[in-house]
């Protein structure tokens, strides 16, 4: 069996603190990195990027599971507006780092309900696919809601399963799929282990997020007052049993990583990520199991 490897994300919109944050997360002992950008690459050379990254990474072993950028790329409008190009960019460079997954959000069409984005998903992530197969690289959507619904939103559409229906029906290429976290379904009310169980055929890479729901607070005032009902948690503060997650993921032959994404944490966050995420490393580590013991 394939050992199922547990990471973090790194920002790296600004590179030398990205690199930085890289020596001490591959010092932590993490075994993958998932790189992120926000709404833009920028200017930044992505090969020379990729050297600087594997100059890091490689003497540890330690691998890219996947390249990320997250913005809108279906407008091309405001800050977004090389948004596009940045996936262009990254499925052209995947290979130079060494990684064969490219993820980000759909985008949609601003405070329009979900069909009405749908034609304009295909119309830019069907060539993006093609584009993509040409090159081995498989594409993904992470399912945050970006506090969107199902009638309107300005980033997302991949954040509730009956939407990952019509997604996959428009562009319903083998090399697209999830970048799934049970984060974003509970803060839904969806039950995240049930879900996974149906759709982790189509995950290609998972978001180590977990969440914290106030079950008192929804059945006193629902979720729709002014109490706080849900709270972003790092991996071993939250809901989620990670056991379940990691058994469901290695019996549908998931081959991928659980990248811990931090920085969301109200309570063990601030001058306590780095040990949050140390802790949510070990306690990933065994969910997996599998550590080799020797011969009996």
């Amino acid at each position: 069996m394939k050992h199922l490897k547990i990471g973090t994300l790194v920002g790296m919109n600004d590179r030398e603190a990205g690199l930085s944050s890289l020596r001490k997360f591959v010092q932590a002992g993490f075994e993958t990195i998932s790189l992120t950008w926000w709404q833009t690459l920028g200017s930044q050379n992505l090969g020379e990027t990729a050297d600087l990254v594997k100059e890091i990474l490689k003497p540890a072993g330690v691998s890219v599971s996947c390249l990320s950028i997250f913005g809108n790329p279906l407008t091309g409008a405001g800050k977004n507006s090389d948004t596009l190009a940045g996936w262009e960019q990254l499925i052209d460079h995947a290979a130079d780092f060494g990684c064969d997954l490219v993820t980000g959000f759909t985008g949609r069409l601003p405070d329009q309900p979900v069909e009405a984005s749908i034609p304009r998903f295909a119309e830019v992530f069907g060539p993006l696919a093609r584009r993509a197969a040409g090159r081995h690289v498989r594409l993904a959507f992470e399912n945050c809601t970006m506090e969107g619904t199902w009638h309107r939103g300005d980033w997302n559409l991949a954040h509730n399963p009956d939407a990952w229906k019509l997604l996959f029906d428009a562009v319903p290429d083998a090399n697209v799929g999830l970048q799934w976290e049970p984060c974003h379904q509970m803060s839904q009310l969806i039950d995240p282990l049930p879900q996974l169980r149906q759709w982790a055929h189509r995950v290609f890479n998972v978001h180590g997020k977990d969440g914290t729901l106030a079950w008192d607070v929804i059945k006193a005032s629902g979720i729709g007052g002014g109490r706080p009902y849900f709270w972003h948690r790092t991996p071993g503060f939250g809901d989620t049993n990670w056991n379940d997650v990691v058994t469901i993921l290695m019996q549908a032959g998931y081959e991928g990583s659980i990248d811990i994404e931090g920085y969301h944490d109200p309570v063990h966050g601030a001058e306590w990520e780095l040990s949050s995420q140390v802790r949510a490393l070990k306690y990933l580590k065994e969910c997996r199991g599998g550590d080799d013991l020797g011969p009996l």
